[in-house]
């Protein structure tokens, strides 16, 4: 069975285009959604992927309707692929129940991965020239050093209570006992 899928990101726009092509392509049910591509919840996809079964093909007039990103979109049909389902996009020409467009597809998903490796390796050449401009990741301390030390010997001394030092240095008991740690640890 043909599966159509249709939607719009706002209620000023019109579905007609969608619906008609859908139609043209032989879809027995369309369903819609009036709302981003970018939004996780949406009905009409959800209600679409539950009526499908095994054999059956999720139709589309474009991919930018069926999601806002290529990883979305390989997520999706990776996600169909594992329950036997096929996805056709008629302005792309690309049919998942084809062998060139499973090729298609593949591809995608490599770009999309070696986009991430990029992202990734650009990130950790950032992070290491900040630290070797002397800049650490992560929150600031709450104290510095010298405060650091004398919350770990209020703690050592045992003269006051846990949440009397946290009061008196304004600091939380998870990170009064972030200190105490450092301070073992050295």
């Amino acid at each position: 069975m043909l599966i159509g899928y249709a939607r719009v990101s706002t209620d000023d726009q019109k579905l007609n285009l969608q619906q008609d092509a859908l139609r043209a392509a032989g879809c027995e049910k369309i369903f819609e959604d009036y709302l981003s591509g970018a939004a996780s919840a949406r009905p009409g996809l959800s209600s679409a992927l539950e009526m499908a079964r095994a054999g059956d093909t999720l139709v589309v007039w474009r991919l930018d309707r069926l999601g806002r990103s290529l990883k979305d979109l390989i997520q999706l049909t990776e996600t169909l692929k594992k329950q036997s389902i096929g996805l056709h996009s008629l302005q792309e020409a690309i049919n998942t129940t084809s062998s060139s467009g499973q090729l298609v597809f593949h591809l995608f998903g490599a770009l999309a991965e070696f986009e991430r490796n990029l992202i990734r390796e650009r990130t950790q050449a950032g992070l290491t020239a900040a630290r070797t401009r002397g800049r650490l990741g992560g929150r600031p301390k709450a104290l510095d050093a010298n405060k650091r030390q004398l919350a770990v010997k209020l703690y050592n001394d045992r003269q006051y209570s846990i949440g009397e030092i946290c009061q008196m240095m304004g600091i939380s008991k998870p990170t009064l006992y972030n200190y105490v740690a450092e301070g073992l640890s050295r």
